[in-house]
């Protein structure tokens, strides 16, 4: 089996969050999947300026490449986030997302 490169070289998939979760802005996400089995994703995700309401049931490792969002956990402090930094989400995070400047990512999530 080849390796498979982490850039952006397969073809996007563009979307917006639920409006429902949009808290403020009007944010846009492009995704490019690498890989996708077995419960297993990866790849690179990217979006616009905006905020949002997130709910994991998943565990997402990430490290942010380019751009600064500021990630705040219900009933905690925010937490600033920009290039180089990499954290865990782990299942039953709950909180917002806010993308100050467009943010891009690598991901790997296990369902």
């Amino acid at each position: 089996m080849p390796l498979i490169p982490v850039t952006p070289a397969v073809e996007p998939e563009t979307e917006r969050p639920d409006p429902a979760k949009v808290v403020s802005g009007d944010p846009v996400f492009t995704t490019w999947n690498l890989e996708e089995r077995d419960g297993l994703y990866c790849g690179i995700w990217q979006s616009t300026p905006g905020a949002w309401r997130i709910a994991y049931d998943e565990w997402e490792y990430c490290r942010i490449l380019e751009g600064r969002s500021v990630i705040t956990e219900e009933g905690g402090e925010a937490v600033p986030v920009g290039p180089g930094d990499s954290f865990v989400i782990p299942p039953g995070f709950r909180g917002t997302w806010e993308v100050v400047e467009t943010t891009r990512k690598d991901y790997v999530i296990r369902l």
